[in-house]
């Protein structure tokens, strides 16, 4: 069945119980995991917060403390379960596609994802992720709500 399965995770609640239930199918089947999350890169024009009041050291430096905060709660996660499992943080513009180049990369044959994450009017003018992926990855999405 599937044997390496990609799980990304922007830390929101939703996306952490969707990652809890996608390490608990991982460990079912005895699947490797790569646990992902993907922060964007600094932009002079934003919907942003963070950008608008940060310099561009400032917003990259919080940007992989916040990463690395994730990661270290899905790896809490993986090895309560005793999964095999690797951590990445990405920067990319679109997450979408950070998402899918890292499980075809990763050889994943799986992606495992929230229906959706972080809301509020960036999500409103972007659009779901999620979405996204399910619209261009050749690799099957399982999606948690």
């Amino acid at each position: 069945m599937y044997r390496h399965i990609l799980i990304p995770t922007d830390g929101s609640a939703l996306a952490m119980t969707a990652e809890k239930q996608g390490l608990d199918f991982a460990k079912a089947i005895g699947a490797t995991v790569t646990l992902l999350t993907v922060h964007e890169p600094f932009h002079v024009f934003t919907l942003e917060t963070d950008m608008l009041t940060d310099s561009p050291e400032i917003y990259k430096n919080h940007a992989k403390k916040q990463a690395k905060a994730i990661l270290a709660k899905c790896e809490t996660l993986a090895k309560e379960r005793n999964l095999s499992y690797d951590t990445l943080d990405v920067e990319a513009d679109f997450p979408y596609e950070a998402i899918i180049a890292t499980a075809k990369k990763k050889k994943c044959d799986l992606i495992a994802m929230a229906s959706h994450g972080h809301g509020g009017v960036k999500a409103v003018i972007l659009g779901s992720e999620t979405q996204k992926v399910l619209a261009h990855s050749s690799i099957p999405v399982l999606v948690y709500r």
